[in-house]
């Protein structure tokens, strides 16, 4: 089946079978964010953007995706459109002093860019229970959470005051 979709920016026909997961296809593409973790959609390893919101890719088939437009975490590191937001959560994660492992950044990621794109700042009990489903190995979900408290606090007062006040508070 020939499946046409935007690519990370670019219009490409995917050609598999229907029930194929969008997981399985995206690594045959050699797209080496989207990790291969849980299969059951709850670590978020294999997390994309689908229209904009993250979702798990082992759950979608690529039968449902025909003109969508999907992003992947190396994508949104370094596209002109989307580099910004991504500056903005990993200057978050730093004040919390979460060290990315590399193996379930993007549902960490896309979950942290989802609540920031609501463009306001979501109380701690929205974040949890945006992130509570994933399973990350290498940091706690409060650690999670400021994380991204801070993110969007960097996104509406800039990084440096919310800087002062992170290591005001660590005093």
């Amino acid at each position: 089946m020939n499946i046409s979709v935007i690519f990370n920016g670019n219009k490409t026909i995917i050609d598999a079978p229907s029930d194929e997961s969008l997981l399985s296809v995206l690594r045959k593409m050699s797209c080496t964010s989207v990790k291969c973790g849980c299969s059951q959609g709850l670590c978020g390893s294999c997390a994309v953007l689908l229209d904009d919101k993250p979702v798990v890719s082992c759950k979608i088939p690529v039968g449902i995706i025909n003109n969508a437009n999907i992003v992947t975490l190396d994508y949104l590191e370094s596209s002109d459109e989307t580099a910004n937001i991504y500056k903005t959560i990993m200057q978050g994660f730093g004040l919390a002093d979460i060290k990315l492992c590399g193996y379930c950044n993007a549902g960490k990621i896309f979950s942290a860019y989802k609540l920031l794109k609501m463009n306001k700042v979501p109380s701690r009990e929205e974040i949890t229970e945006e992130v509570k489903h994933l399973a990350p190995c290498c940091i706690d979900l409060n650690t999670l959470v400021n994380g991204i408290i801070y993110a969007t606090e960097i996104r509406d007062k800039g990084y440096e005051q919310v800087a002062r006040m992170v290591h005001k508070k660590h005093r």
